[in-house]
């Protein structure tokens, strides 16, 4: 019985440094007494905050807040565009302007007049004229598919318009290509994130933006919405593990650090968060939500995904460097995690900045066009929260380094499960030969150990008197 005990306690050392080596119970303990409350924090949140549905409102008409239809293009004729536009104030022929050289066009050139019906809705197979002038933009064709937005209290005969295009089958197909690339090249791991994805858009469109709407503080919404986010996505892609806990309490305390530094500076620069078309029918609809409060709860979502990311792979290179050196203390094990992540920092950082300059590109070539000087394009208040959302995001994106980093090797230090050097089993010695001296004793690491003699070929051993 003994020798079976100790057989299968040198069989768990031999797993030990594997990359999925168990941590120990007392550890465990430590990790599950953090988290366990910060989880049930979380929960008691969602419960409190949970708002059943966005309010109701009487539709404005305006932007978005239109009631809409699905319609189809059914016939398309080319038109003069003199003959359809028949309240249009007559060109003078000036072309030295923008309003000039349209309204040539528009008196001069031709036009498409589009029969559009109605697929959806009260009226199903009532159709209406769109007419299409040279330069719009969008263009249609038969058999089209069409948002059809509808106007009750405006005449019979202008209460439907086309208001965009119908792209859910394309749109539909590039999600499946995607879905099915994540599968094939992640397997197991590819299928539990997109089911972390799937659970994320429902937290954010089942509690996030409805609890806002219905008044609650946007940023107490971000940080409960963001966390249970955190916490679903990481265990389901990584596993409930040691690795991954230690990962999320990296990501919160940079979410902490983020949500501190956002308040701060938008309250500073006085950022109302009401800077376009959109936000303002938002503060108009729902006048008592916080904007500033939006802006940040912004800031704050849109910084967890790469929060995660810069989380997870600081923990792993630890976990990683302590397996493949487990002589290494928390100091050295520091030292070299932080300059894997000084790479991470500086191509996340990168990454961070252009999508935010890419999402904001129409807004830049306007200064641009308007030769604006680079102090006042900082200045205005557009440009102004990108530069604050970008900067706060980057601020915890490097802070999440060392902070994850330094726990990481804290915690797999700790560890006790495993001695740093267990002691190799011990065999017991193969008894003499008969009539064999005593044997050279035990060989001991670096001592040169003589080669046996060798004897010619057909020699039986023993040499013949002559």
């Amino acid at each position: 019985m003994q020798t079976h005990e100790s057989d299968g306690h040198a069989h768990g050392h031999s797993h030990s440094h594997g990359p999925a080596a168990p941590v120990s119970r007392h550890l465990r303990k430590v990790i599950a007494a953090v988290l366990i409350p910060f989880a049930a924090a979380v929960v008691v949140g969602l419960a409190v905050l949970w708002p059943g549905g966005a309010p109701a409102h009487e539709r404005t008409g305006v932007g978005f807040d239109r009631q809409t239809f699905d319609g189809q293009v059914v016939q398309v004729e080319r038109v003069a565009c003199k003959d359809v536009n028949a309240s249009q104030v007559p060109s003078t022929g000036d072309t030295s302007t923008p309003q000039g050289r349209e309204a040539v066009r528009e008196e001069t050139g031709e036009c498409k007049k589009a029969t559009v019906e109605l697929k959806s809705g009260k009226e199903k197979g009532h159709t209406f004229i769109e007419i299409v002038q040279p330069d719009a933009p969008r263009q249609f064709h038969v058999k089209q598919g069409v948002v059809v937005a509808y106007a009750p209290d405006a005449p019979r005969d202008l209460q439907y318009s086309v208001s965009d295009v119908d792209r859910q089958f394309p749109l539909t197909l590039l999600a499946g290509i995607f879905a099915i690339a994540v599968i094939v090249v992640g397997r197991m791991r590819g299928v539990m994130a997109l089911v972390a994805l799937v659970v994320s858009f429902a937290i954010l469109t089942l509690f996030i933006l409805p609890a806002i709407l219905q008044g609650s503080n946007p940023l107490v919404v971000a940080v409960v919405g963001a966390s249970a986010i955190m916490l679903v996505a990481l265990y389901l892609c990584h596993g409930l593990t040691a690795r991954t806990s230690v990962a999320v309490l990296g990501t919160l305390i940079s979410l902490l650090l983020i949500g501190l530094l956002g308040s701060l500076f938008i309250g500073w620069a006085s950022l109302t968060g009401n800077t376009d078309d959109s936000t303002g029918l938002i503060h108009g609809l729902y006048p008592e939500i916080d904007m500033s409060g939006l802006l940040l709860a912004g800031v704050i979502i849109g910084s967890l995904g790469v929060l995660d990311d810069v989380t997870v792979t600081q923990t792993s290179a630890v976990w990683e460097l302590r397996q493949a050196d487990p002589t290494m203390g928390p100091r050295a094990l520091y030292r070299a995690g932080i300059r894997i992540g000084r790479d991470h920092i500086a191509s996340v950082v990168n990454t961070l900045v252009l999508a935010y300059a890419g999402a904001a590109l129409p807004l830049l070539l306007l200064f641009s066009i308007a030769q604006s000087s680079v102090g006042t394009v900082a200045n205005s208040e557009l440009v102004a929260e990108e530069i604050v959302r970008t900067l706060v995001g980057s601020i915890g994106l490097v802070a999440s380094v060392p902070v994850t980093t330094a726990l990481a090797a804290l915690v797999v230090s700790a560890d006790r499960s495993v001695p740093e050097n267990p002691p190799a089993p011990s065999a017991s010695p193969a008894p003499p030969r008969p009539g064999a001296g005593p044997g050279p004793g035990p060989v001991e690491p670096g001592m040169l150990v003589p080669a046996p003699p060798t004897r010619a070929p057909g020699s039986r051993g023993r040499r013949r008197k002559k």
